[in-house]
């Protein structure tokens, strides 16, 4: 079937495609996770508050300093904001991330005895931590199948006709009603690796995509050759 027909019949997968479309990336990548460095929920959460408007990369050069000196809410706490913006200047925001930082591990200590809550509710009360970011934590840290979009997220969804949407929270509530259950614990990290590192934003990798013949963006490139799945 050419691009012109598949775009003829509208621009959402039909529920057996997205399955197919799972059942790939599975097949590529059977245990995902985050690129983000990480032994703690802590430190998982600190790392996810730092990536905002930065990269994975950066954050872990920057925790991989960080956390031998102060990686739970006491630790940090003790080193103060300043002390804390010496390890963490190299991010971009760095100073409003210091602050939340203190004041999060202020209120670690205060409401939950220095541990990571596991509701969404007390997780987005905590300064610099909102629907993402409490996303994140509670399926990386805790195995909820809770779907962050970010702007991997976003695109891939909106591209391939996955589950489009105008914003963030349109396209996580269709994310959330159409993945299928086996599917939903994994689906975060498959899909934002799909868009690092295939479905860039500039220059998507259409070329040797495996999901090429199902995805419905009319702008996409002709295959390379034929793509084997493991």
């Amino acid at each position: 079937m050419t691009t012109r027909q598949r775009a003829a019949r509208g621009s959402k997968l039909r529920p057996g495609e997205i399955t197919e479309l799972f059942e790939r990336l599975q097949a590529l990548d059977p245990a995902p996770t985050t690129e983000l460095d990480y032994t703690t929920p802590f430190e998982l959460l600190v790392a996810v508050v730092l990536s905002a408007q930065a990269t994975d990369v950066g954050v872990n050069k920057a925790t991989r300093k960080l956390y031998p000196v102060a990686n739970t809410p006491a630790a940090i706490l003790s080193l103060g904001e300043e002390t804390l913006k010496g390890y963490i200047s190299t991010i971009g925001l760095f100073n409003a991330k210091a602050a939340n930082l203190i004041a999060l591990c202020r209120l670690l200590l205060e409401r939950h005895d220095g541990e990571v809550p596991r509701t969404r509710e007390a997780l987005e009360a905590l300064p610099g931590v909102g629907r993402k970011t409490a996303n994140v934590v509670l399926n990386t840290a805790f195995g909820e199948p809770t779907i962050a979009v970010d702007t991997h997220i976003f695109r891939v969804s909106n591209r391939t006709g996955l589950a489009p949407g105008k914003d963030v929270r349109t396209v996580e509530d269709k994310l959330v009603r159409l993945v299928p259950d086996a599917f939903k614990r994994d689906a975060h990290h498959w899909l934002i690796l799909h868009g690092r590192y295939t479905c860039k934003a500039r220059t998507p990798d259409c070329a040797h995509c495996v999901l090429h013949d199902l995805c419905r963006w009319p702008e996409k490139t002709a295959l390379a050759g034929p793509v084997l799945l493991p």
